[in-house]
């Protein structure tokens, strides 16, 4: 099937090398794609087959296991995604003479609303993260304080979690309106700072440097675990106990909630929808098309207020 042959096992490593190495692949998005492959590899070795040499019906096959192990559509795409990615690399480096997976078709799926806070809520979580940076001993003023900047950060750049937690120490101490972000693949963007957030980065960074605690560091929310930045996990378990104490559900609040309260909020009050693409680093529209149910209701006010044959508005 190859025009150069290579061990099935070697395929995948060349592909995920490729993928590290060309595409910028995180860390997690490539640990992903060798599970998901690896899941492929153990189901095409019991037909007596490898990546090399399966055929479309097998890997038809194979998603049809998927189906009845019950996993959802959303995983289904996801596993033929890494599938038809692998195929394309192997059939363009001249490792196979077709391309197996061209043809298949992923399952049928509707994509969910995402979680969105109001608001009001918004503000009761800003509120309470404020108190917490005013209360207790220094180390718990100083989490607070952390906990508080986290907060406006998210809300005001609609950062990725990832991309908030690995900000360098320098973001603190430049005082600019704006913040230059590396996001998916290494790509920069720029996003703008309102004053809360660059207020809640100053003070927290001061409070750090006095308390003197630890060497200084390069990341901006430094921790003793082996990235040397705080987790995604950590802020997370941080925010649902700030819903708690904000009378909010913890279910209702999580650093992707905040980024799509940021993006939701935003095209309510009228951005374009391609300015909040930008600002939040999606490499496609589509992507950001999902938030476009929060503009049914503008968009009919606006139709019946300002075009010629709308409903007249009431004067009363």
């Amino acid at each position: 099937m190859g025009a150069r042959t290579a061990a099935a096992p070697r395929l995948v490593e060349l592909f995920l090398d490729m993928l590290a190495s060309e595409r910028g692949g995180a860390k997690n998005t490539l640990a992903a794609y060798a599970r998901d492959l690896e899941d492929l590899s153990s189901f095409l070795a019991a037909k007596r087959r490898t990546v090399a040499t399966a055929t479309t019906a097998d890997l038809r096959g194979y998603l049809g296991e998927l189906a009845d192990r019950d996993f959802k559509p959303a995983s289904v795409a996801r596993r033929l995604s890494a599938i038809r990615q692998l195929y394309r690399f192997l059939y363009a480096e001249n490792h196979r003479s077709d391309d197996p997976a061209a043809i298949l078709e992923g399952p049928k799926r509707g994509r969910p609303l995402p979680k969105v806070l109001g608001v009001g809520e918004v503000d009761r979580l800003i509120a309470a993260a404020r108190a917490a940076a005013t209360e207790g001993e220094p180390r718990e003023r100083l989490r607070g304080q952390r906990l508080y900047c986290l907060l406006e950060l998210l809300y005001a750049t609609g950062l990725r979690i990832s991309e908030l937690v690995s900000l360098p120490a320098s973001a603190a101490r430049r005082n600019e309106r704006m913040l230059i972000v590396r996001g998916k693949g290494g790509k920069e963007r720029v996003v703008p700072l309102n004053e809360a957030a660059r207020t809640a980065m100053r003070d927290y960074a001061a409070m750090l440097a006095e308390m003197k605690e630890q060497p200084p560091s390069k990341w901006l929310f430094p921790s003793f675990g082996e990235t040397g930045h705080l987790t995604r996990q950590h802020v997370a378990r941080e925010l649902k106990g700030l819903a708690t104490s904000a009378d909010l559900r913890a279910a209702q609040v999580s650093p992707h909630v905040l980024r799509h309260a940021f993006a939701s909020h935003l095209l309510h009050n009228g951005a374009d929808l391609r300015v909040v693409q930008t600002l939040l680093g999606h490499a496609d529209i589509s992507t950001t098309q999902i938030y476009t149910h929060v503009l049914d209701d503008r968009l009919k006010s606006l139709v019946r207020d300002l075009h010629p044959l709308g409903d007249p508005v009431s004067k009363e």
